[in-house]
């Protein structure tokens, strides 16, 4: 934002200098759906982990979100902004390949 002095005359007039003034507006940021994607192989147990420790869910909130992935083929472990929601799947999809398991987990504009 710019700011300017204004010096006014007797008869309220500007000194001639012009004067802008800017607005700044500040746009949330677009958020992402972090997603773990069923399969056939990978353990049950794998995935609870990964919600766990990638994504900071207590035990109970891993085991539902799993169960979603589970039954309904797909569950969201979390929704991020852009940098933080690559990370994420980046990190996910590097673990199972780590481990040999075929979960893939993606992202998503929410």
């Amino acid at each position: 934002m710019k700011l300017f002095k204004i010096i006014m005359t007797e008869n309220n007039e500007t000194d001639g200098n012009t004067v802008t003034e800017e607005k700044v507006t500040a746009k949330e940021p677009d958020l992402f759906k972090v997603i773990l994607l069923n399969d056939d192989f990978t353990p049950m147990d794998f995935v609870v982990e990964i919600l766990r420790n990638v994504f900071h869910h207590d035990g109970q909130t891993a085991n539902e979100i799993m169960l979603d992935v589970h039954e309904q083929g797909a569950g969201v472990a979390g929704v991020y902004t852009f940098g933080v929601a690559e990370t994420k799947v980046y990190i996910v999809n590097n673990q199972a390949k780590k481990y040999q398991f075929p979960l893939k987990c993606i992202m998503e504009k929410e």
